[in-house]
């Protein structure tokens, strides 16, 4: 299940534990019940993903909450390298900068 942005991951894994995911329909991958409330989920390595299986995102400032979630998703030395791709080739960071599709 794909999450555009961070907070939409955090609300899928949300539902994830607080349903009981249903059994995968096509392709081996798990559905999660409608599900209604808040989040105070906070995700950081080594958080176990249920749900989302790919994520896009904005490349986050350092010492985040944010980078710590992508962190978990993709693994320290993927983002690492990410991230020196992005500041030798001069992308723009944060909210309104560049974003990645880690899958």
């Amino acid at each position: 299940m794909a999450a555009v942005g961070t907070t939409v991951a955090r609300v899928l894994e949300t539902a994830a534990l607080e349903t009981r995911p249903l059994k995968a329909v096509k392709l081996n991958k798990p559905q999660i019940e409608s599900w209604s409330g808040t989040t105070d989920l906070f995700i950081y390595p080594p958080f176990a993903f249920r749900v989302v299986d790919a994520l896009l995102t904005n490349f986050h400032l350092p010492r985040s909450t944010l980078l710590m979630l992508v962190s978990a998703f993709a693994g320290r030395e993927f983002l690492l390298r990410a991230y020196e791709e992005g500041i030798s080739e001069r992308y723009r960071f944060y909210s309104y900068g560049d974003c990645m599709l880690i899958l």
